[in-house]
């Protein structure tokens, strides 16, 4: 089955949420959903008979290129507002079909619903996105930083407009 027979499968059953079908010559067609949305249509996708995508290979975070510019007090440019999106590597191993789900928040309300409940391996992925994008998962069974230390409040450091902290526990950061 490919993407655009899977998308017409979602756009009947989901119709009031409007899945979207967007074409990519790069990485292919990908489906983009509402982001409180997407545990249900991904739950749906693992369970439905003719579609049994029982593997979430990837789930990333990604910070669009689509804020507005602007400059530092010290004249650097960087990204202001903008969005975040989290895609979703999905696989049926049994039915041999890959899917690439979508879907966008923007920075001022980054909530996404949880996937963890329905591939356990999404945990780790999910806190991963949390820590390094600031993305929150609603009804995540343990969402805590992962890769920076707890205490950590300088910002997310994988978005476009984080800054390098000078100083992290009253020590000088060398960059």
């Amino acid at each position: 089955m490919n993407t655009e027979e899977i998308f017409e499968i979602l756009k009947s059953k989901f119709e009031l949420t409007k899945p979207e079908l967007i074409t990519d010559p790069v990485s292919g067609n990908i489906i983009s959903v509402h982001p409180l949305e997407v545990d249900k249509i991904s739950l749906f996708l693992r369970d439905e008979d003719n579609l049994l995508f029982d593997s979430l290979m990837n789930l990333s975070g990604v910070d669009e290129e689509d804020g507005e510019k602007a400059t530092d007090e010290f004249g650097n440019s960087y990204l202001k507002g903008g969005n975040l999106s989290v895609y979703y590597h999905l696989e049926s191993t049994s039915l041999k079909h890959k899917l690439i789900l979508k879907t966008t928040v923007s920075k001022q309300s980054p909530e996404v619903a949880s996937v963890s409940l329905i591939w356990r391996h999404a945990d780790w992925q999910e806190r991963e996105a949390f820590d390094m994008f600031g993305i929150v998962f609603l009804n995540h069974p343990d969402l805590r930083r992962i890769l920076m230390p707890y205490d950590w409040q300088a910002g997310y450091p994988l978005r476009k407009d984080y800054k390098n902290p000078e100083f992290y526990n009253g020590m000088k950061v060398p960059y």
